[in-house]
């Protein structure tokens, strides 16, 4: 079935292929193809070669590469840290996907980092830059100062940590010091 702007379309509705368009606002690439993520009416950008869907009702909380996220780190694997994407930093409501994500060791900070757990632990609370959507799952990158942990716990006795200097916090309970990709927003 083709479709033509203005349209009515509903969530994963198919648009087009996505040889022939890129998902732009409301729309979504899901294994090759196109499709609505929110209920609306189809615009179609012939010159940008993109197609999007223009919600009446300001549709649902969707995220764009660019958004800034907060969320939970889940697991430190090697070269990956898994995160549970929470909120959209800004934003008065949730998120309409449940969002998992990951960081690559190689977008965490501008430098170099020996290993993956002096940056982030299991529990710590991130802010990051959203690189990548493929469906429900993200991308992020933590390079900017603005973007890393924001609240982080001992991993010994769980007390809330502060901030020590630019990349350790210490335990105010147990004085214990631990590597962090701190960000500028670290909240104490």
């Amino acid at each position: 079935m083709k479709v033509n702007s203005g349209d009515f379309v509903m969530p994963g509705d198919f648009l087009s292929v996505s040889e022939q368009f890129l998902p732009g606002d409301g729309a979504y690439e899901d294994d090759g193809s196109v499709r609505s993520g929110v209920p609306g009416n189809v615009e179609i950008d012939v010159a940008q070669k993109e197609i999007s869907v223009i919600s009446k009702s300001g549709g649902p909380n969707l995220l764009k590469v660019g958004d800034i996220v907060y969320g939970e780190v889940k697991d430190v694997r090697g070269q990956r840290a898994l995160i549970t994407v929470h909120s959209k930093k800004d934003a008065d409501r949730q998120l309409a996907l449940p969002y998992m994500a990951a960081i690559h060791i190689s977008q965490v900070t501008l430098g170099y980092i020996d290993k993956l757990t002096d940056a982030f632990r299991i529990g710590d609370l991130i802010e990051a830059k959203v690189t990548k959507i493929m469906g429900d799952n993200l991308d992020l990158n933590t390079e900017d100062a603005n973007c890393g942990v924001v609240k982080a716990m001992c991993t010994r006795c769980r007390a809330f940590m502060e901030v020590a200097n630019e990349e350790e916090l210490v335990c105010p309970v147990c004085n214990r010091k631990e590597k962090r990709k701190i960000s500028e927003n670290y909240d104490c």
